[in-house]
């Protein structure tokens, strides 16, 4: 049996349906508690960032073979206590590269321009031309913390609006020809020179508030933040501080640390300007749910 505790594409999971008995409950991830008590008999668990995948929750499924995640982060997943129980975890690593890098780049270019929070202003009858002038993405330089596959589908998109890319990571040998278009420099580096942050990484104990008050502080004044990687990378109240401040022009975050957000977390970031917010949806289109459900449907049929 093959249980899918949040949403998935229908063609994917009616593909699943035809091939193996297969239980679709998009909101059970809501329900954190229910989930153990539905894992008899289930070989495959098909889940995405909030169904927790514990060592108690195993214990609990003990005909699982494999955990099939819609996405590629993996920080929900306790992947020790799966290589125990021999049971194998697949993602769709790739498959939504294209929908976050032009989250990222769309952000960009509404954090750069300044212009796409006026709305409210404009029909209140002021006229903040002024306040909205903005830059040029042209000539601009992006810098990627983390230089994996939607790093570089951001960079590629990046070059057509004109801006340099330079990055930071320590994983990737100088002599990569990822390298090729890319210019390779430290972390104090990459925050002291460019214009826009994108974060690529995933949350681990090194990872957690890489970008802290510290860091925040180093990167260059008018400079502008983007986070569609994963919570935690940023600390919060230290990024609100530097946005009040002015010396952070601008951030987009997409992911945070407790999700949703908490009253708050919520409040720190209230009336703060060039600031967007949105619900862990950057690697979520209709085109990549079609492409990562169906990815991962397949891989959990080869494996149960």
């Amino acid at each position: 049996m093959i249980l899918i505790t949040e949403f998935m594409d229908m063609a994917a999971v009616r593909s699943l349906m035809a091939e193996r008995p297969t239980v679709y409950a998009p909101d059970l991830a809501d329900r954190q508690g229910e989930i153990p008590s539905r894992l008899k008999g289930v070989h495959a668990l098909v889940v995405r960032n909030r169904t927790q995948v514990t060592p108690a929750l195993l214990a609990a499924g003990k005909d699982i073979r494999v955990i099939g995640r819609l996405g590629v982060g993996l920080d929900n997943i306790d992947v020790e206590a799966c290589r125990a129980r021999n049971v194998e975890v697949v993602t769709a690593a790739g498959a939504n590269a294209r929908s976050v890098a032009e989250y990222v780049v769309a952000s960009v270019l509404v954090l750069l321009r300044s212009a796409f929070h006026a709305s409210d202003s404009v029909r209140d009858g002021q006229w903040p031309r002024s306040q909205c002038f903005g830059r040029e993405t042209a000539g601009r330089r992006l810098g990627l913390v983390g230089i994996g596959q939607t790093a570089r589908e951001t960079a590629r998109l990046a070059r057509g609006l004109g801006m340099e890319i330079s990055a930071f990571d320590p994983f990737v040998p100088a002599e990569d020809a990822i390298w090729n278009g890319i210019r390779r420099v430290s972390l104090d580096a990459l925050l002291e020179t460019v214009d826009a942050l994108s974060l690529h990484v995933p949350l681990t104990p090194k990872t957690r508030h890489l970008i802290n008050a510290d860091r925040l502080a180093r990167m260059r004044p008018g400079s502008v933040l983007i986070n569609a990687a994963r919570g935690g990378i940023v600390d919060e109240p230290a990024l609100a501080t530097a946005l009040r401040s002015g010396h952070i022009a601008g951030a987009a975050l997409d992911v945070f640390d407790t999700e949703p957000l908490t009253a708050e977390v919520a409040g720190i970031f209230q009336g703060i300007p060039n600031l967007v917010l949105t619900p862990h949806i950057a690697g979520v289109t209709s085109d990549s749910n079609e492409r990562v459900s169906a990815l991962i449907a397949s891989k959990v049929l080869e494996r149960v």
